[in-house]
């Protein structure tokens, strides 16, 4: 009988059955012809027969590798000398090896090395050999259904979703050793972790200074003491080092490269990274992906020759604070830097599952001004996807390697984190990073205002003439347009200073001069090639602002006193200016009163309004219970989180609050709910925005 070999020149081998069950054919082919030590020639692309492995290596081998050129008649492996090589079918294949869905993950991990000659690599050596073997165990005596692989994946899947601690997962797994003796499983999740992480799921540890300094990496690898401040790498026990080194501080980074080469990894999100060339907009009015939009477009204009392959990834990146410990009284800021691929179509590229962590910066306290020490590794990689990229495997066209490049478009950031990111910062009389020196303050009780917001209104328009804003008329034009070479320039002037929080060194705190305007520093983001091209380097997330937005504006409809923006400093600022009179402050007796403004709720509507909140019913999944947000004396709203103020603000505001207050008052705030409801919406018209500008 022939023996089938067109198996062997397969390349896409995990999704191919016809591979697997030739591959397991040939091995229980080759099975009787191993020495007496259980090896047998490899004759996989790297060893060509020149190395000797036991036959469950000889598997990972041919499947990481390939099957080798030029070996037509299998002489060492079973078949006869004089044997034809003809075609037959491949014997059947059975038990648990059969299409695995494990698989085709592993062929995706190992893709590169599979297919080495097509990229010019080299396969690593015996990394994946303990995967291979927990692939094909048997979970347990019998059990065809899961492997041993398989099933410790979905193990550690079903951890994440419900939270399990590492203590119960270790709990867990010896109650599965101790009911079912026979099964093979780790003994406890470290061990899992390790398994994991040559699947692709690893992180690198970096140490850091425990006053933020630098980072213990590269060049600052082998110190145990910090070169500014001179501090230990390492934590003490009575001024010496304890028997194990334990760092004060680790940062964990998660490189990029390999999880945007796995998008391409399958055919199906291969051809779904292509969509911002296939699917954008053809109305220029209409924008519903960044791709529709003009810092896009003027990008793929000054960079033609990476605007030329689709495939090349546009990057996004976003940073923001939160508590590991939950609502708990403890004040601790860990600051997670997350990716998200603008290839993607938009449903897409903002589910959880496309979106890459990349670093976890620790705390307890915010980076502030030495974010970019904590940023160096990932700037560092991001230019090296820029300048060399990375050599990938697009599975939407078969034996397709190409070139992969990377660039981050922007950053999308709170107010607070924008400034940690871009150098400019967000206090002071020039605050604003787009008015820049120009910005328009004074200085008021107990804070910082900024007015001037008529200079973006028409220069006819009824709103500049009316001295209800400042007392005075709005002349002004809208604020300039800086040029990037005059924005470089005043970076020029900036100094550099000591990077960490050591109060000897970075801690100290240092004036800025006149000609440094706002500037703390000069970003690392300019290391990047292509940065000073960008038109939108940082951009407001639309969410905070929505958010606090809508605080505030219940906060003064309901007349919170801990939220509402109608207090008694504020009246009294407005005295001082000279404005709306009927505001003001005035004597009752030996009493100051405030008279009761048309822009907040009566006792009676407050309870109204809360009472409708309450009452009102959304389908499953669209809004949380908001009738548990509401106080018991209905007088305002507790607890609220940002998703429970987007539906109020575009969906019940407008609705609640029209017959409690005037019908000026109704209209300028369905106004506002309007623009967030127009901002938010996945389909934007560039008229309605230019219409709500005026």
């Amino acid at each position: 009988m022939t023996i089938d070999k067109s198996w062997t020149t397969i390349r896409r081998r995990g999704s191919s059955n016809e591979f697997w069950n030739g591959l397991q054919h040939f091995l229980q082919m080759a099975k009787p012809f191993v020495n007496d030590r259980g090896f047998i020639k490899c004759l996989c692309r790297r060893c060509l027969n020149n190395a000797s492995h036991q036959l469950e290596d000889l598997e990972s081998h041919i499947f990481r590798n390939g099957f080798m050129f030029g070996y037509n008649q299998w002489i060492h492996h079973g078949e006869p000398a004089t044997s034809n090589a003809g075609i037959t079918v491949a014997g059947p294949s059975g038990g648990i090896h059969e299409r695995d869905e494990i698989f085709d993950v592993l062929d995706d991990i190992i893709s590169e090395d599979a297919d080495e000659e097509a990229v010019g690599g080299s396969s690593s050596n015996e990394q994946y050999d303990d995967l291979f073997v927990a692939l094909r165990s048997e979970l347990y005596p019998g059990v065809s259904s899961f492997s041993s692989l398989n099933f410790l994946v979905k193990l550690m899947h079903l951890k994440v979703l419900n939270k399990w601690t590492n203590k119960s997962f270790d709990e867990l797994l010896k109650l599965l050793k101790l009911a079912f003796p026979k099964i093979d499983l780790v003994e406890s999740h470290y061990e899992a972790k390790k398994l994991m992480t040559k699947m692709g799921l690893g992180y690198s540890s970096i140490h850091v200074c425990k006053n933020d300094c630098v980072l213990f990496w590269k060049e600052n690898s082998l110190k145990d003491t910090c070169p500014v401040c001179s501090e230990s790498r390492w934590k003490l026990q009575s001024g010496k080092r304890s028997g194990k080194n334990v760092p004060h501080k680790v940062l964990r980074y998660f490189p990029m490269g390999p999880r945007l080469k796995r998008l391409f990894a399958t055919s199906k999100t291969a051809k779904l990274m292509r969509w911002h060339s296939t699917g954008k907009s053809k109305d220029n009015d209409v924008i519903r992906h960044p791709v529709d939009g003009k810092s896009w477009q003027e990008f793929d204009k000054r960079h033609p020759q990476f605007a030329g392959d689709v495939r090349n990834v546009r990057l996004g990146l976003t940073a923001d604070r939160f508590n590991p410990f939950g609502n708990m009284s403890l004040s601790y800021s860990m600051w997670p830097v997350v990716l998200t691929t603008y290839n993607l179509p938009p449903w897409i590229c903002m589910k959880a599952e496309y979106l890459m962590l990349s670093l976890l910066i620790p705390g307890p306290q915010s980076p502030g001004k030495d974010m970019d020490i904590f940023l160096r590794p990932l700037i560092d990689e991001l230019k090296e996807l820029w300048v060399h990229g990375l050599d990938t495997r697009d599975a939407a066209y078969e034996n397709g390697v190409f070139r992969m490049r990377a660039a981050l478009l922007w950053t999308v950031n709170d107010f607070p984190a924008r400034s940690s990111l871009s150098g400019w910062s967000g206090q002071g009389y020039r605050a604003c990073p787009t008015c820049n020196e120009d910005t328009p303050s004074m200085r008021v009780i107990g804070k910082t205002t900024y007015f001037g917001h008529r200079r973006f209104l028409p220069t006819n328009h009824h709103w500049r003439s009316n001295l209800q804003f400042d007392g005075r008329t709005e002349r002004k034009r809208p604020p300039r347009r800086f040029s990037m070479a005059y924005i470089l320039e005043q970076l020029r002037r900036v100094k550099t200073g000591i990077p960490g929080k050591h109060p000897n060194y970075g801690g100290v705190k240092r004036k800025r001069g006149d000609d440094q305007l706002n500037w703390r520093k000069k970003s690392i983001f300019y290391e990047l090639p292509y940065w000073v091209d960008i038109e939108l380097k940082h951009n407001l997330d639309v969410m905070h602002i929505e958010k606090n937005m809508c605080d505030s504006l219940l906060g003064t409809l309901l007349a919170d006193p801990h939220k509402s923006k109608d207090t008694d400093n504020a009246i009294r600022d407005l005295a001082k200016l000279g404005i709306r009179q009927e505001l003001h402050l005035f004597e009752d007796g030996n009493k100051l009163m405030k008279p009761a403004a048309d822009y907040t709720f009566s006792e009676a509507n407050r309870r109204k309004f809360c009472h409708f909140i309450r009452s009102v019913k959304f389908p499953d999944g669209f809004a949380s219970n908001l009738s548990k947000n509401v106080a018991q004396n209905d007088s305002r709203l507790l607890g609220l989180k940002s998703h429970d103020y987007h539906v109020i603000m575009q969906r019940l505001l407008p609705v609640g609050c029209r017959s409690l207050v005037s019908k000026n008052i109704w209209s300028t705030i369905v106004e506002l709910c309007t623009f967030f409801k127009q901002l938010c919406a996945s389909t934007v018209n560039v008229s309605d925005m230019v219409e709500a500008q005026k």
